[in-house]
């Protein structure tokens, strides 16, 4: 099974136990959060769906023919993985104010439910959303003591907060095109292919610092030049001083702040000393990446290298282990899972 993933280290080492994933859409519960509540009023027509073994787009596609409106005229605030069920609103732009009848599109599509409808005064738009809640049922697993072992230690420290496989397209198309468009300098105004590949051009590079402070043993260290990030504060600390190194990793031991990576652009990293001694020669290495990060104009980004699930609880049942958590947006589950087990590729079934 194609892994682009497997060039990166592992928190507590690769790990020896194996289980299957998403064996079917009901292993892979996903409940989207908002954070905010709705007006209840307004342009746009809300609709919670809940879909089983489908994706965002193609479900928004059938939404907007339902409502006999355009494509670009429904919008989500997170893509949802198609191997699942999962919850979300999509938005239509309504703006008379009717209510579509939705029966002919709820029984030409079983896998599809409605679960509330309401308005609002603004379109959604990607990342309106504060996070996601998990269930995910890994079965088949050969060593669930082991595995218990790990959620100990992920729910203690985390786990690398890596960009899962998805972003990176199928077989890792998308970087691959990201690399062809840097080198070949390629000029689109398809802005959907151009935020694809620019994303998964950033998000790779962040991924190689990441694996990089792991190998050498820094995931859980403060050090000098770092730039952190303070729990429930905008913005990013200046470079850390070696005066400060020691304190730091007191208040990184107990949570209250996160060591971040670069997102990288077209402006100097904001690192200094040890920590822009890894990300710099990363990014120098990619320098097919990085044409066409800055010939976009892409402005530098931080993001933790740690992901911490929040909530994290989980229950044995035989060779069955369920887990329960919450990730804010733009984290990905995976990245807890491929800490845990050895996926054992599957057939996948999906329920209607």
């Amino acid at each position: 099974m194609f892994d682009i993933l497997s060039e990166f280290s592992y928190a507590f080492g690769k790990p020896s136990a194996k289980a299957k994933i998403k064996a079917q859409a009901a292993d892979f519960v996903v409940i989207e959060d908002l954070g905010f509540e709705l007006t209840g009023e307004g342009e746009h027509l809300m609709v919670r769906i809940q879909k089983t073994g489908e994706n965002t787009a193609f479900v928004a596609n059938e939404l907007a023919k339902a409502c006999g409106v355009a494509s670009k005229a429904v919008s989500w605030a997170g893509l949802k993985d198609r191997h699942a069920v999962t919850e979300q609103w999509l938005s239509v732009h309504l703006p008379t104010g009717e209510t579509p009848d939705f029966s002919a599109f709820l029984a030409q599509y079983p896998s599809i439910k409605i679960l509330d409808i309401t308005r609002h005064n603004k379109k959604l738009r990607p990342g309106d959303l504060i996070g996601n809640a998990f269930t995910l049922r890994l079965t088949e697993v050969s060593d669930v003591t082991e595995v218990e072992a790990r959620l100990e230690k992920v729910k203690q420290l985390g786990v690398p907060n890596y960009f899962g496989a998805q972003r990176f397209g199928r077989e890792g198309n998308n970087l691959s095109e990201a690399r062809r468009w840097g080198r070949d300098n390629v000029r689109t105004r398809n802005q959907n292919k151009r935020s694809l590949y620019l994303s998964a051009a950033r998000s790779w590079i962040f991924n190689r610092i990441v694996s990089d402070r792991i190998e050498q043993g820094l995931f859980e260290q403060v050090i000098q030049g770092d730039v952190i990030a303070q729990q429930g504060v905008a913005g990013f600390s200046a470079p850390v001083v070696k005066e400060q190194i020691e304190s730091l990793n007191s208040e990184f031991s107990s949570g209250t702040i996160s060591i971040t990576a670069a997102l990288a652009g077209d402006n100097a990293l904001p690192t200094a000393d040890a920590a822009l001694a890894i990300e710099q020669p990363i990014v120098d290495q990619e320098a097919d990446l990085m044409a066409l990060i800055r010939g976009n104009r892409m402005r530098h980004e931080r993001r933790s290298i740690a992901l911490k699930p929040q909530d994290l609880s989980w229950e044995v049942e035989g060779d069955s282990i369920t887990l329960s958590f919450s990730l804010d947006a733009g984290s990905f589950a995976t990245s807890i899972v491929r800490e845990l087990v050895e996926e054992i590729p599957v057939e996948r079934v999906y329920e209607n």
